[in-house]
C-alpha cells in the first residue's frame, strides 16, 4: 500500500532536506518505488541536494497549469528513485486541493511519496501536510530545535495522520556519554514521539550530501538503512551513536583532544 509521507522540523537548518534525500534513496535501494516531492515552493532545494538541477525540464508548476502531466515531470535520480521539482513561482498560485491531487497521483505508481516540508508552520507548511498520511519529525539535540519539533508536533496532532515519527539528525556520542549534549533517549521521552532512528554527526556528510556518495560501510550510510528498514517495517533496530565513543581509549583520546 503506497504512503505518503511528510518530513518537517519547525525550525530550519536541522537537514530536514538531506534526511529526506537519504531516506528516498536509502528505501530505493531496498527496492521500493520512491518519489520525493518537493514541497517547499517557491523555495525550492531538493533539486540542489540531489544534484538534478541542470536536468529539469518541468517542474510542479507546469503540472498546476497543464503544461504537463506528473509523469513527465519526474526526474529520475536512480533505479526506483524519481523527484517531483517545485518551482521558483509564488507559493500562493498552487492551492491544496492541486497538491493532494498530485499526491494522489503518485500513489498510483509509487510505494512511498516523501513530502520535503517548508519550515515554519505557515500556509506552504499546511499544504505540504494535507498532502501526507504520515509525518516525521527532523531534530537536532539543540533545544531550540526541540521545542520547535515540539511545537510542530502539536500542529500536526490537529490532523488526521496515521502517525507521527522522529529521526534525530547531528547526535554526537562522545558528547553524550560526557553529558554535554541531550541524548536521544531524553529528546524522544521530551517529545512523546516513536524514535524511527539516529543520525550520527560525521565528517562524511553535511547539509548537502547524500549516501549515494559514500562508503557502505560509513556510520551515515548504516545509519540510514536503518531508518529506511524501520520506517518499511522489517527492522526496529536504532543506530548506536554512543558506540564508537564507549570505552577506556576512546575516553582518553576525547580527553587528549580537548
Amino acid at each position: 500500500m503506497s504512503k505518503s509521507i511528510v518530513i518537517t522540523s519547525g525550525k530550519g537548518g536541522v537537514g530536514k532536506t538531506t534526511v529526506t534525500a537519504n531516506l528516498g534513496i536509502a528505501l530505493a535501494i531496498r527496492g521500493k518505488k520512491v518519489v520525493l516531492v518537493d514541497g517547499d515552493i517557491g523555495l525550492n532545494n531538493l533539486d540542489v541536494c540531489m544534484h538534478i538541477e541542470d536536468r529539469i525540464v518541468y517542474d510542479i508548476g507546469d503540472v498546476v497549469k497543464n503544461k504537463c502531466t506528473v509523469s513527465q515531470c519526474l526526474v529520475p535520480f536512480c533505479d526506483n528513485l524519481f523527484v517531483l521539482p517545485a518551482t521558483s513561482m509564488s507559493a500562493s498560485l498552487i492551492t491544496t486541493l492541486q497538491f493532494m491531487e498530485i499526491i494522489d497521483k503518485l500513489k498510483e505508481t509509487f510505494d512511498y511519496i516523501f513530502i520535503d516540508c517548508p519550515a515554519g508552520i505557515e500556509n506552504s507548511f499546511h499544504r505540504a501536510v494535507k498532502g501526507a498520511d504520515e509525518a516525521i519529525i527532523v531534530t537536532t539535540p539543540h533545544i531550540s530545535s526541540v521545542r520547535d519539533a515540539y511545537k510542530v508536533s502539536r500542529v500536526l496532532s490537529s490532523y488526521r495522520l496515521a502517525k507521527q515519527g522522529l529521526i534525530i539528525n547531528r547526535m554526537h556520542g562522545g558528547n553524550v556519554i560526557d553529558k554535554t549534549m541531550i541524548s536521544a533517549k531524553d529528546i524522544t521521552n521530551a517529545l512523546q514521539l516513536e524514535l524511527y532512528g539516529v543520525v550520527p554527526e560525521s565528517n562524511d556528510i553535511n547539509l548537502y550530501s547524500i549516501i549515494s556518495e559514500l562508503k557502505p560501510n560509513s556510520a551515515p550510510y548504516f545509519s540510514y538503512n536503518l531508518i529506511a528498514q524501520y520506517i518499511d517495517g522489517e527492522s526496529k533496530k536504532i543506530y548506536d551513536y554512543t558506540a564508537p565513543y564507549k570505552g577506556f581509549f576512546n575516553k582518553l583520546l576525547r580527553k587528549l583532544s580537548q
